[in-house]
This record gives structure tokens, sequence and C-alpha cells, in this order.
């Protein structure tokens, strides 16, 4: 059987990246005039055709959404799907389930390979890869196709699109707040690196936070971390003889791994270091002790995202164009990490 040509097999036989093939294709002036050229002629001598399936699927219909997501590994992720299966399944679609791995490369291929006749629309939280890259054109190209797209949690905002998130920065906030009305002074936050958006978010809201109560932030109480799944020596390190009374971690890993370091350097949680999470996974319920966390709402955020995309997929053709940001609320979960 012909091997079918895609941009993987393109940026394979090149050796160059998925996205420069695809910049290259659209003569972008990124891209040097030579390797345009090879990338080109490699294009037409095998008849490679972007996504043609995909330019007609508005009068061939699959009844199919495609999510892609960041991990597959992950309580918030899964509830998301949770929400938008409940939502499809009552409208009579199916749904297929990609995870890109937080790889640029990977959500490219991913979504490619779904447009070429799998799927009528998506919804998508981009990869960390691909907030770092800040190249967006694959998700642009896909709507430029026809093909609606819905992001949610992780989005880009130069997009323009349907997109569900929460409030991040109102969400830490929050969390930072009832730390802080508990008497702690000394909070540190254990964060993502800035270009990951929703870390931004987060760490903007306890900043907000101390700014409220006067209390002036601490370089040293901030520890940004690149390697997610990683993290447990940077946490260590950063805690060691660290004088503080709390915690704000910006996701359910860092702040079970921080409980753990704690509680190997002999500090008592609450009683030495309160501690607040973010998303109401698993772990957070049934870590000893419980952790008090920030819900994000998964399903329904998940239930949204499914409703405007099978709108968008269902709409008169005829229908002006309007697209929508739904702000889902948090809400914070006391438990015992906290004091009561």
């Amino acid at each position: 059987m012909k091997q079918k040509v895609t941009l993987k097999l393109i940026a394979k036989e090149l050796d160059v990246s998925i996205s420069t093939v695809s910049k290259a294709l659209k003569d972008s002036a990124e891209i040097s005039m030579d390797t345009r050229q090879k990338v080109k002629a490699f294009a037409k001598l095998y008849n490679y055709k972007p996504n043609n399936i995909a330019l007609s699927l508005k009068n061939r219909k699959t009844k199919t959404i495609g999510i892609i997501i960041p991990e597959i590994v992950h309580h918030f992720f899964t509830t998301v799907i949770g929400g938008v299966e409940k939502v499809a399944n009552e409208k009579g679609y199916n749904v297929i389930i990609c995870s890109s791995n937080n790889s640029f490369d990977k959500e490219v291929i991913n979504l490619e390979m779904l447009a070429s006749g799998s799927a009528d629309g998506f919804i998508l939280s981009v990869a960390k890869e691909t907030q770092q890259k800040r190249d967006y054109h694959h998700i642009e190209e896909t709507m430029s196709q026809g093909m609606p797209v819905v992001l949610f949690d992780r989005i880009i905002d130069e997009l323009v699109c349907d997109k569900v998130i929460i409030d991040d920065g109102k969400g830490a906030q929050v969390a930072t707040n009832h730390l802080l009305s508990l008497g702690c002074k000394k909070i540190a936050i254990l964060t993502t690196v800035d270009y990951i958006s929703v870390g931004k978010l987060r760490t903007n809201g306890y900043l907000r936070a101390l700014r409220v109560y006067d209390i002036p932030f601490r370089d040293d109480y901030i520890l940004k971390i690149e390697d997610v799944d990683n993290c447990e020596t940077e946490i260590s390190d950063f805690l060691e003889n660290k004088d503080i009374d709390a915690i704000f971690a910006v996701n359910e890993l860092f702040a079970v791994t921080a409980a753990k370091i704690l509680d190997k350097q002999g500090k008592k949680i609450p009683n030495d270091v309160a501690i607040v999470g973010f998303t109401d996974g698993i772990l957070s319920k049934h870590f000893i002790p419980s952790l008090t966390t920030v819900s994000q709402h998964g399903e329904e955020m998940g239930i949204r995202s499914a409703r405007l995309l099978i709108d968008k997929l269902e709409a008169d053709d005829n229908v002006p164009e309007e697209y929508k940001t739904v702000i889902i609320d948090t809400s914070l979960i006391q438990r015992e990490s906290t004091k009561k």
C-alpha cells in the first residue's frame, strides 16, 4: 500500500521540524528560500495535499468530535472528557480522544490526522510546547478550512474562536486569601514557568492577594518549576530550611509533593505549614492530611465546551459567525491541610 504523505513524513525526510514544513508550504518569510523550495518540491513530487478531506466536511459529517488534551493521566482532563462525552452522547456524537503529551509536534499530528476525515470539530487544550513556541499555525489552518475549534483551560488569546475557561487569577486569589485569613503571612507559591498561561494567571492572583493585605512579595518565596513531572527535587531544595507558614500550589501534584517533603522534614500540616492546592482531584481528597483545594469544575467545563462546539456544527451556514468566551466559577474546598 502506498504510504500517505503527511507533514510528519515530509519533515522526517527533509530532517526539519513539522512547523518548518507547514510554514514553508505557506511561503512564510520566516523560512529560508532554499528550505521553502525543497519542501515545495518534495510536496509536489509526492502529491501532498493538506487536509484534503477536511475541505469537504461541511457536506459530509462524521458526527464525531475530536478532543486533544495535554495529558491523558490527569484527573482534571478526565473530568472534562466526561463532560464532553455526556453532551456528545445526548446529541448523537461520538468522541475521539488524543493526547499531545505536551508536545507541539504531536499536537500538530493529532490535528492533521483528525482533520483528515475523522472528526467534524475539535475541543482543545494546547500543549506546553505550543505555548512556549507561540506557534498556532496548525490551529489557524484547521479553522480556516471551516472546522470549528473550542479551546478550554489553556487557551490562546490571539485565536478567534470559542473558549471555555475558569478565572484562574480569581481562584488563586481566593486560595491565598484563605491562607491570609488564617493568619499566615509567610506564604510561598509553587508555580510553573511563565509561558504556561494558567500558571502565570494563578501566580498573578497570588500576588494580588498579598497586595490587598499589604504584604510585600518575596522572590525567595516563589518557585517556578519547568519540569512538572519531575518536580520533587526542585521543591525539596526550595523548602529546605525555608521560613514559611503556608504554601499555595498551582496544581495538585505540587501540593501533594510539598506535603510529602514537609512531612519528611518533620513539619506538621497544618500546624507548622498550611497548604492549598489547585484542582480537586483524587489525590487531594485521599491524601493524608486531605488537601484544601480550588475546584475547577472540569465536568462543567467539558459540558460547556461540547455545547459550544455542537452549536457551531449544527448552526445554519447563513447565520453570522459569533464567538463566546465562557468563564466558569471556581470554588474553594476546605479540608485538613488548612486550619479549621
